[in-house]
């Protein structure tokens, strides 16, 4: 199994808009990681997001580079404060390579729990508009490789 996790690019103050959209840097940077993973041949089965304003706005602009053939869909669990536990199950369930667009700290949470069995277990930074690779290969999980964009 194979999944891709990214973190949410660079929103506006909660102060200028309380909906949080992607800021002009922020949709730069989602640009940049879709054309980073194209370099990467990343290929998924479809994108997933939490459903708030930001993560949706990173999740289109990601499928417009990756054509997933499932489309893109807003899905519960990828919220800041959500137990991982949920997205797990779903991940080691899934036939298809899943890219998840969330928020911290759940992202953070979620990659801990799969490499380490511990959500305290932080493995990885996220800032925004981050992508982290991770693959179970023999019953293990692990970080492959991570990309952000250049601009930082």
């Amino acid at each position: 199994m194979r999944c891709y996790l990214v973190r949410h690019g660079e929103a506006v103050s909660a102060s200028l808009d309380p909906q949080r959209p992607l800021s002009a840097r922020g949709r730069a940077e989602v640009a940049e990681l879709g054309q980073l993973a194209l370099s990467r041949d990343v290929k998924v089965a479809e994108v997933r997001h939490s459903g708030l304003l930001r993560a949706q706005q990173t999740a289109e602009i990601l499928a417009g580079y990756l054509q997933p053939a499932g489309g893109l869909r807003p899905t519960a669990g990828l919220l800041p404060e959500d137990d991982p536990e949920f997205v797990k199950s779903e991940l080691e369930a899934a036939v298809q390579p899943i890219l998840l667009v969330g928020h911290l700290p759940f992202m953070s949470r979620l990659t801990a729990l799969l490499v380490r069995g511990d959500v305290a277990q932080s493995m990885t930074e996220f800032s925004p508009a981050t992508m982290v690779y991770c693959a179970k290969i023999d019953a293990v999980w692990r970080i492959e490789w991570q990309i952000e964009p250049s601009s930082r």
